[in-house]
């Protein structure tokens, strides 16, 4: 007989840096006990997957502006606090490297790596102008239902 896995899901609805760094540690180390992990991005959490670099992609005028408002990637994300006119994430990020903890970059890596299903909500896209181009290679696209499906199964399930 086999046994089925915990199951984990992480709604990742923060744009900020800090919580962005604690669902992927949480979701790591909840793959590390061998849970099944869904991470559903949504709204400004979907920043944490976006390429660092510009891709040329056709916008209209809207979704252009939210696209330069918006930081491109993990390593352009602020904190909740303390942000100090982006002094805080390069603090935050010396202290995480001078203790050997990884960076947001590194754990998302890892999370794949671990075979965590991150997962971009397809409605917010839609409404923010993000096209899957833009977005890191290896993730998976669908809408809420997909995610209630994962959560429903789950024991753990957490909003961040």
């Amino acid at each position: 007989m086999v046994e089925n896995k915990e199951k984990t899901t992480i709604v990742l609805f923060s744009g900020e840096l800090d919580k962005a760094i604690a669902a992927f540690i949480i979701a790591n180390g909840a793959a590390a006990y061998d849970h099944e992990v869904t991470i559903f991005f949504t709204f400004w959490g979907l920043n944490a997957l976006r390429k660092d670099q510009k891709i040329a992609v056709n916008k209209g005028l809207l979704e252009k502006i939210f696209g330069k408002m918006m930081p491109r990637g993990a390593n352009k994300m602020g904190l909740s606090k303390m942000n100090f006119g982006g002094m805080g994430p390069k603090m935050i990020k010396h202290v995480m490297k001078k203790h050997n903890a990884l960076s947001l970059p590194q754990l998302i890596e890892l999370a794949q790596e671990q075979n965590v299903k991150l997962v971009a909500c397809t409605m917010t896209m839609d409404l923010l102008g993000l096209q899957q181009e833009e977005l890191l290679d290896g993730i998976h696209y669908a809408g809420v239902a997909a995610y209630l499906g994962d959560a429903a199964d789950a024991k753990v399930n957490l909003f961040i």
